[in-house]
């Protein structure tokens, strides 16, 4: 809020310097405040790309990217149906194999973030599957979208990606075990009390009442002075 508060003063500023002659060709009235700080949200933006963050390269920074169905395009002479099949959406349909000069854009669109298991990280690079060096074209299918720190580690620490026959990819670790999208889950025995008795006994420890004393002069635990030794060790860095 303050960052729009301050565009809007930048803007404000900006108005009051235009000179009089062009002032007489605009509307007496001055706009409402949603329109202020929609422009003052549009300033915040173009200040970021420029100064703020890594804005991506030039000509991707003021591009508006449309996905049009083409039965969409042929119905242009009747009036929009939202029920009509077909599809007009901001970066939203499918992307196929496309040239080398939207090639960017339909691996950004298709892949969405990086997809190196567990990352989701929007910003992203293209990675040759199949190194260039050895062959590998650059287009779509051999290309996966991934962000600047798992790129170096597929090149780098010896990660593998290999695209499946349905699309996908599989990734494994330097020794070869595969490195799944999500971890397997944990197996849960049906009797899970019964199970932690079993092991309790296997290991000859009896659990009662007492198993918590501790084994000194006998004494209770004191717990509350156990957690004020413990935790500031335990918070501190190592």
């Amino acid at each position: 809020m303050k960052a729009l508060g301050a565009a809007r003063e930048a803007l404000y500023r900006q108005t009051k310097n235009v000179s009089a002659g062009t002032l007489n060709d605009v509307a007496a009235e001055p706009p409402a405040f949603s329109q202020r700080q929609a422009d003052a949200l549009a300033l915040l933006a173009e200040t970021v790309l420029h100064h703020g963050i890594d804005p991506g390269p030039p000509g991707e920074r003021y591009q508006v990217v449309v996905h049009v169905d083409a039965p969409v395009l042929a119905e242009t002479d009747v009036p929009a149906d939202p029920d009509a099949p077909g599809q007009s959406a901001l970066e939203d349909g499918r992307v196929t194999e496309v040239g080398a000069r939207t090639l960017r854009r339909a691996l950004q669109h298709r892949d969405r973030s990086c997809r190196f298991p567990g990352c989701g990280l929007s910003f992203g690079q293209g990675h040759h599957i199949r190194h260039w060096a050895r062959g590998g074209p650059t287009t779509l299918s051999n290309l996966a979208l991934l962000c600047r720190r798992h790129h170096h580690t597929v090149h780098e620490d010896g990660y593998q990606i290999e695209r499946q026959p349905d699309g996908e990819l599989c990734f494994r670790r330097p020794d070869g075990q595969l490195l799944r999208q999500v971890p397997l889950p944990v197996t849960v025995p049906r009797d899970p009390v019964a199970a932690i008795r079993a092991q309790n006994d296997a290991l000859r420890l009896h659990v009662d009442a007492q198993a918590s004393r501790p084994n000194w002069l006998g004494e209770r635990l004191d717990v509350g002075w156990a957690i004020n030794v413990l935790h500031p060790l335990a918070a501190s860095p190592r």
